[in-house]
């Protein structure tokens, strides 16, 4: 008996310290909300409702019509069940590829659409994510902001195998939308430029470039964003000012100028830095520092 207490008092002893290792049990989404972040604590991934999601109006996007019309046409379709493309937004930072995603919600979530935001780090889920999706009535965009890999990252070949599918069938109400920096996704090296050849007169890429390329046109619809001209850039300021109740002046341009010049950079959130800036101080200061 003396054994057995023991025996059992030590098993509760090693249970104590391996609990707080231990992952989770995993929560029921709580599918009333419109967007979602996909967390996981070792071996267990979750579905976290996110209560106030981080949106604004399409309508404060500036200089980005182009790709602001052809994306919410890929959505409408989707929301209404028909036939619509993975996206990849690449470009200039700053100039508003993840605004633009997520100012899609307040336009469509009342027509079904919800935002599943997915780190990098977690595109492995993306299996496990689609399957938790699949059976519901919603229409889901998982969400990667900033995505972009390094060599001998393998996780794009998780991505890859979600855009395209494996040999089990794509979830008809998911779409993946992403941003980057980089067209396709994973740093090219002057030296794979060696591994071309040449046939009748036909340039053909390497094997290395193929694979790279063979990620990014797994989207259907690439939408590409430019860096911001001085009229671009105003413009973009003149509209975050009003946000604020404000007005563009003289002074607010001029003030606007020296701010991008200062960032060394023109975009749409170099505006809103500046917007934020100037309209949290007193008039009185920002007079006196255009006066220096």
């Amino acid at each position: 008996m003396q054994q057995l207490e023991a025996f059992l008092a030590r098993a509760e002893a090693l249970m104590a310290r391996l609990e707080p290792l231990l992952p989770p049990a995993r929560p029921e989404p709580d599918w009333q909300a419109t967007a979602f972040r996909w967390r996981r604590q070792g071996l267990a991934g979750w579905l976290e409702a996110v209560p106030d999601p981080h949106t604004l109006p399409l309508a404060r996007l500036t200089h980005i019509d182009r790709q602001l019309a052809l994306l919410v046409r890929n959505t409408r379709q989707f929301v209404k069940g028909k036939p619509a493309n993975n996206v990849l937004l690449t470009g200039a930072r700053g100039t508003g590829k993840s605004s633009l995603i997520k100012a899609l919600l307040p336009e469509f979530a009342d027509k079904g659409l919800r935002l599943v935001e997915v780190d990098k780090g977690h595109l492995a889920d993306l299996h496990d994510i689609m399957a938790l999706l699949a059976d519901r009535k919603e229409r889901f965009i998982l969400f990667c902001d900033d995505l972009s890999f390094e060599e001998g990252d393998d996780a794009y070949k998780a991505l890859k195998t979600a855009l395209d599918g494996g040999l089990a069938r794509r979830a008809d109400n998911v779409l993946v939308y992403a941003t980057s920096n980089r067209r396709h996704l994973i740093p090219e090296k002057m030296s794979e430029n060696r591994e071309g050849w040449v046939r009748d007169g036909e340039i053909h890429p390497g094997e290395a470039t193929e694979e790279k390329v063979s990620l990014s046109d797994r989207f259907g619809l690439w939408l590409s964003f430019y860096p911001f001209d001085q009229d671009a850039y105003l413009a973009a300021v003149k509209e975050w000012l009003s946000h604020f109740g404000l007005g563009m002046d003289d002074e607010a341009e001029r003030a606007a100028l020296q701010w991008s010049q200062l960032r060394g950079s023109r975009s749409g959130r170099v505006a809103w830095q500046f917007a934020n800036d100037w309209a949290g101080r007193p008039a009185k200061e920002r007079k006196a520092e255009l006066g220096k």
